[in-house]
């Protein structure tokens, strides 16, 4: 039994693998504010009641449509089922200690990112809070950089980045296990790779695992790790859709168009 969910979660990761930052499918994610939603959700406060997304013109429609349902249907019967039993039997301060870990490990694309935008005194701070979380939070299983010391994240990736210095999204892709994404957001996976510290390289020192099947391993159990603590978000988040990819797209470009402006 154990073999066969060791085998199932390097080959529920395999793409997963090289876009897993901020995380994730972005549940991560995918991972912010549509009405009727839960109002702590990160990923759903920054929206308004109706979304006002720009039209543009969509060529992977069919593609797209098609991947939803595969995503959707994988979310149902594989994803949630397996996150609900690990929440049965895991503490909820335990997965969201394990939530923090996993967060703190991300510093090097936040920090990066930050940079790139010119963002020093976030870039600063994302310092402070690595420090700290990584001393007295215990290796990041605790945040007492903002219990304490009110110093919130910043997150950033190479897509935010991008499109900071005016890079347009391109055409919106679906992408497998990872769920809405776009042209730029995409290509954006393989840089934010680079500095991941939970992604194996073999050229760098500061690898949380020996090799890239165990990297695909621990990617999957932070995403199950994830979807624990926010069960029930995405059924919420499109219960009131008539036509689920549309809906799923227009809030991805919606959520990306405002993180990129903060």
């Amino acid at each position: 039994m154990i073999k066969f969910i060791y085998v199932f979660v390097l080959s529920f990761t395999t793409l997963l693998y090289t876009g897993c930052s901020n995380n994730t499918l972005q549940i991560q994610s995918i991972e912010k504010s549509v009405k009727k939603i839960h109002k702590e959700d990160v990923f759903l406060d920054e929206f308004t009641d109706e979304m006002k997304v720009e039209k543009r013109a969509d060529p992977f429609s069919g593609y797209n449509r098609i991947m939803t349902s595969f995503n959707d249907g994988l979310y149902e019967y594989v994803l949630a089922p397996l996150a609900s039993g690990y929440k049965t039997i895991v503490y909820k301060k335990i997965r969201s200690s394990i939530g923090n870990f996993f967060h703190n490990t991300l510093y090097p694309i936040r920090l990066v990112n930050n940079l790139l935008q010119g963002k020093i005194k976030n870039s600063g701070e994302e310092t402070l809070r690595f420090v700290i979380n990584s001393t007295f939070g215990i290796v990041g299983l605790f945040d007492p950089a903002k219990s304490y010391f009110e110093l919130v994240a910043h997150d950033e990736d190479f897509g935010q980045t991008l499109g900071y210095w005016g890079i347009g999204p391109g055409p919106h892709i679906v992408l497998p296990f990872l769920g809405p994404s776009n042209l730029r957001d995409t290509l954006s996976l393989y840089p934010d790779s680079l500095v991941n510290p939970v992604n194996y390289q073999e050229s760098r020192h500061y690898n949380l695992t020996n090799n890239y099947g165990e990297s695909l391993v621990l990617n999957a159990f932070s995403q199950v790790n994830y979807v624990s603590l926010h069960e029930g978000k995405y059924e919420e988040l499109k219960k009131d859709a008539v036509d689920l990819y549309p809906f799923l797209r227009d809030v991805y470009e919606q959520y990306r168009k405002q993180q990129i402006k903060e």
